[in-house]
C-alpha cells in the first residue's frame, strides 16, 4: 500500500466518523428537544410557585399551578386580553417579533431589552371572595453578562413584595450570580415597591441597608462586587413595575379593589 493510499484511507475513515458523530448529535438534539422544553417549562412553573410561597413538596407542580389564574395582559392599557390558552403564550418569541412588540427608545429601555412585547402573562391567586390575593409577574433585563429572567410576587395590595426569584441568567458565580442566594432573596419579602407618589422605588444599597433609615422599606443589600448586576436588577424591576411594564395593570388592580 502506497503512502498516498494510506493517507486517503485515513482521511475517509476520519470523515466517516465525523459525519456519523454529527448525525448522532443532530438526531439526539431533535429527539431530546421536546423533553428539554418540557423540563424548562416545569422549572419555570416551579419558580412561579416558589416566588409566591405556594410550593408544596407532596403535590405535582402542574397540579399546584392550577390554583393560579393565568391571564394575558395588554401592557399599554393594563387590561386583560382574551385568548383561549394564555398559558401557551411565548413571551420571548413575541418580544422578538416586530408584529407582536414595540421598539423601546434609549430613555425607555432602562432594562436593556430593546423590544417589549405588547402582551405579557400574569399569574393571579384569588381569595375565597374572588379578590386578587397574590400577583406573580414575569420580569427580565440585562445584568453584567446576561439577561436575567425571573418573577416577582406581590400581595394583593400590588406594592408589598412576597418574593423575587431569577430562574435563568449567566452572571458571575460568587458575585452577580448570588441573585440565586437564599439569604439575599429573603431580604425582598415585605419590601414596598412604590414611593408615596406611586412611582417604582427599588434600591440595592452598596455596603448594606441602614435599618435606621426610613427608606429601608424600599431597600435591599446590594450584591458584593457586582455593581452592574445590581444596577441591572434595579433597572429591570423599575421598568417592569413602571408605566412601560405592568404599571397600568397594577393600577387597575388597585382601583378595582382586586376584583378586576
Amino acid at each position: 500500500m502506497t503512502a498516498n493510499v494510506a493517507k486517503r484511507r485515513i482521511f475517509y475513515i476520519a470523515l466517516a466518523v465525523a459525519l456519523t458523530c454529527s448525525a448522532v448529535v443532530t438526531i439526539s438534539t431533535i429527539v431530546l428537544r421536546p423533553v428539554q422544553q418540557a423540563n424548562r417549562l416545569n422549572y419555570m412553573h416551579l419558580n412561579i410557585l416558589k416566588v409566591a410561597d405556594l410550593l408544596r413538596q407532596d403535590v405535582a407542580v402542574g397540579q399546584q399551578l392550577q390554583q393560579l389564574e393565568t391571564r394575558l395582559v395588554e401592557l399599554e392599557s393594563g387590561r386583560f386580553h382574551q385568548v383561549e390558552q394564555p398559558e401557551s403564550y411565548d413571551l420571548r418569541k413575541a418580544e422578538k417579533d416586530p408584529k407582536q412588540s414595540i421598539a423601546l427608545s434609549p430613555t425607555q429601555d432602562i432594562a436593556g431589552i430593546k423590544r417589549r412585547a405588547n402582551y405579557a402573562p400574569v399569574y393571579l391567586l384569588r381569595d375565597d371572595n374572588g379578590a386578587v390575593n397574590r400577583i406573580i409577574l414575569p420580569i427580565h433585563g440585562y445584568g453584567l453578562w446576561s439577561t436575567l429572567y425571573g418573577f416577582i410576587a406581590l400581595q394583593g395590595d400590588t406594592e408589598t413584595v412576597m418574593g423575587v426569584r431569577f430562574y435563568e441568567h449567566a452572571e458571575t458565580p460568587g458575585l452577580g450570580g448570588e441573585v440565586d442566594s437564599a439569604r439575599w432573596l429573603r431580604q425582598w419579602r415585605g419590601k414596598k415597591i412604590f414611593d408615596a407618589g406611586g412611582r417604582p422605588k427599588i434600591q440595592l444599597v452598596k455596603g448594606g441597608v441602614d435599618h435606621t433609615d426610613p427608606g429601608t422599606i424600599h431597600q435591599v443589600d446590594a450584591l458584593s462586587g457586582a455593581t452592574l448586576t445590581n444596577r441591572g436588577v434595579e433597572n429591570l424591576l423599575k421598568f417592569w413595575l413602571g408605566e412601560h411594564g405592568f404599571g397600568p395593570f397594577l393600577a387597575r388592580v388597585r382601583s378595582s379593589g382586586g376584583r378586576l
